[in-house]
């Protein structure tokens, strides 16, 4: 059995990334050769002049927006593969700093921003390079998705990455100049510390030597939660591709859940990181490599009692 409704000082702590409080003692005892594969495999990957750490996705991103020079009454065109509305005000906030926001293309358009989505890719990125404006890629949740040609990541002047969404980190950003070389000036740019650096790039370096074993890990996993899910009653909100690995489960509801902000304020009392697709009929829960079925067995009990003993009241 699980516990339900718990003392609020005894709740589990279920997140969207990675990270768990186990971390802090392995990453702490790593040790500092692990540094040498983070940075052979980022170089190999971007390139050895094309890439930096940042704190996290936010200041890659601000890094980008700086560097792409727009005027303050510039446009930058939000563009994400399911088209609907909801962006995280990270994105939106970081964005007002250098210039104006919209989400449709066409004329005030000066540059795109890219979200891919949750780890799901935005279909469309050979037409978008060739109308000849600068493009940053949001890859914060997509470090491992691809598509067939292998070029997410590299279609725009800037991509951007956070290291806490697939790995067992509390820090971490990288930024990739995929048109030139980084600056000295863009090099210097972050408020990282060297310690940080260094320590980034061993936790970095270790999981990527796990790499095969994480994603095996993190679909055995996704197999497990989203059957669980669907014999429910919900869907998947993106159809499952070959090469796309999602940073969470995003579901359609169909209805099931009646009021689905007093079902994110349930699972968030339980300890369940997670939120409304607002917009849509549809919510995301976590699914990765940390967690194992038991802990997905208690994620979806939480919304399975919810359904049961509260929405149908």
């Amino acid at each position: 059995m699980f516990v339900l409704n718990p003392d609020p000082y005894s709740t589990p702590v279920y997140r969207i990334g990675t990270f768990v409080t186990q971390s802090i003692a392995r990453n702490s005892k790593l040790e500092a050769s692990w540094s040498e594969v983070a940075i052979n495999y980022l170089n190999q990957r971007f390139g050895s002049d094309n890439w930096i750490l940042t704190i996290n996705g936010r200041e890659a991103m601000a890094l980008a927006m700086q560097s792409l020079n727009l005027s303050k009454t510039a446009n930058t065109t939000i563009l994400t593969p399911s088209n609907n509305f909801y962006i995280s005000g990270c994105v939106t906030s970081t964005i007002e700093k250098y210039c104006h926001w919209n989400r449709e293309k066409g004329d005030q358009s000066d540059a795109y921003f890219v979200n891919h989505e949750f780890g799901y890719l935005y279909q469309d990125m050979e037409a978008l390079t060739k109308e000849n404006i600068p493009i940053i890629e949001d890859c914060c949740t997509t470090f491992f998705s691809q598509n067939e040609n292998k070029k997410i990541g590299k279609y725009g002047d800037f991509s951007v990455y956070s290291f806490s969404k697939f790995f067992s980190i509390q820090i971490g950003g990288l930024l990739v100049s995929n048109k030139e070389k980084i600056t000295d000036k863009l090099r210097h740019a972050s408020q990282l510390t060297e310690q940080e650096k260094h320590y980034i790039l061993k936790v970095i370096g270790f999981e990527i030597s796990m790499k095969d074993e994480i994603l095996a890990q993190r679909n055995t996993i996704w197999q497990y939660a989203t059957k669980q899910y669907q014999e429910f009653g919900f869907s998947l909100r993106f159809p499952s591709e070959k090469d796309v690995i999602p940073s969470l489960i995003l579901l359609n509801n169909h209805g099931i859940i009646k009021d689905l902000v007093a079902h994110k304020d349930y699972l968030n009392k339980h300890g369940i990181q997670n939120s409304v697709f607002y917009g849509e009929d549809a919510f995301f829960v976590p699914c990765h490599q940390n967690l194992n079925e038991t802990d997905v067995d208690y994620i979806f009990s939480v919304t399975k009692n919810y359904k049961l003993n509260h929405d149908s009241k």
